[in-house]
């Protein structure tokens, strides 16, 4: 408890908000299944509560008010459908009709990897497949398909349009810093 009193006065003595001494307590590198992501230094790293989930992470979007997550999901090789089943998955998560949504998917090749993004926006369905959902209006679903040699890496963040709309770049950024061999 001392601690955390005393990084809080010593960051606001600093000028440095508490928001940046959390988001730095996670690893700023992490592997998922092959590959070793960089996150982004303002995301705060978020402890996993699913076995599905190998790695998570919250984007907080301006005035805090507003936040975005991203997870990883790693099945092993074989494991967890190919690209165009989840493309299709994911893109179904909307109420709105594919070409509603705005929806791109860009099939990339970096190095030597395949790696196909993902977006649209519109009315997300959160919730488990097959179980209740919960519509989110004016949602965007920012994603990559990593093929890997050991299994497909799956990275999927959404959250309301403007957080994830404004994270895009680092979200790129971010898987294709594991891409660098």
């Amino acid at each position: 408890m001392r601690y955390i009193l005393f990084s809080a006065v010593l960051c606001l003595l600093l000028g440095v908000g508490v928001f940046d001494l959390c988001a730095a307590d996670g690893p700023a590198t992490f592997k998922v299944s092959e590959f070793n992501f960089q996150r982004p230094s303002q995301w705060e790293w978020v402890e996993v509560n699913s076995a599905m989930r190998k790695a998570q992470l919250k984007v907080v979007g301006a005035g805090a008010k507003e936040a975005a997550e991203v997870v990883f999901y790693y099945f092993g090789a074989g494991s967890g459908g190919g690209t165009d089943a989840n493309v299709a998955r994911w893109l179904g998560q909307f109420e709105e009709p594919k070409e509603k949504t705005h929806a791109q998917v860009d099939p990339v090749t970096v190095g030597q990897t395949k790696v196909t993004y993902v977006k649209a926006e519109g009315t997300y369905r959160s919730g488990m497949p097959g179980g209740p959902v919960t519509p989110m209006a004016n949602y965007a679903l920012v994603g990559a398909v990593i093929e890997g040699a050991e299994g497909s890496v799956f990275v999927k963040m959404t959250g309301p349009a403007a957080v994830a709309k404004a994270a895009q770049a680092d979200f790129r950024k971010m898987v294709e810093s594991a891409l660098k061999r």
